[in-house]
């Protein structure tokens, strides 16, 4: 579910984007292959601009878990027995008697020490452990499969009609994506909806506005 989130997350991005960045050249009076070259340059820089900041914040998360996991080698191999009775309690506050949580602890640390602690007391899995690469080329995805909406119609759309039917494609899409998170999410369908709609349409907005205060005919 997490990783699905954060590829609503990244699409709703690459469309807010590359969708506004279309608006703006458009409103700027620029010709319509400047418009279809801006967005692909859009959708290639935001792309990558996901991709390397999720590789840094992914990999600063992994540098912390081997750090967590590093200590914890240490403390067991220092006091072995202290290690398990800490176990112990961890078990004992999650709800077992005592005598059980200490052969739990055992029979655990038996077979696995570190994955007992790395799992039960840093919270660490080999399932949700941080895989920065994976991010990284997630984030890159997700993004360009958004920007590929607003640039399929800069591509194929007349100039006459590239504002309002870019502005109406994206706004749509995007009022999915909201839905869709505000679902994975748990939270009012409806709600999200309108809060990605109305926010987007305020970005597209603010870059027209901007585009016509400077543009010029190119």
């Amino acid at each position: 579910m997490g990783w699905l989130r954060a590829a609503v997350l990244g699409a709703n991005d690459g469309i807010v984007s590359t969708s506004s960045l279309i608006v703006g050249v458009v409103a700027a009076h620029a010709s319509h292959s400047s418009v279809v070259l801006t967005g692909v340059a859009g959708l290639v820089a935001g792309a990558m601009s996901m991709a390397t900041g999720e590789y840094v914040s992914v990999h600063s998360q992994a540098d912390s878990e081997n750090a967590a996991l590093d200590q914890e080698r240490a403390e067991l191999a220092l006091d072995f027995a202290g290690e398990a009775r800490e176990l112990t309690d961890i078990y004992v506050r999650r709800g077992l008697k005592k005598e059980l949580a200490e052969q739990v602890a055992a029979q655990l640390m038996a077979k696995d020490a570190l994955g007992a602690h790395a799992r039960d007391e840093l919270g660490l899995s080999s399932t949700l452990s941080a895989r920065p690469l994976q991010a990284a080329i997630a984030s890159a995805a997700s993004f360009a499969a958004g920007a590929v909406v607003p640039l399929a119609f800069a591509a194929y759309t007349p100039v006459a009609y590239l504002l309002p039917a870019t502005v109406a494609a994206s706004l749509l899409c995007l009022s999915a994506l909201g839905a869709l998170a505000a679902g994975i999410g748990g939270a009012p369908v409806a709600t999200g909806a309108l809060r990605v709609t109305f926010w987007s349409a305020l970005a597209m907005g603010i870059t027209a506005a901007v585009g016509t205060l400077f543009g010029t005919a190119v």
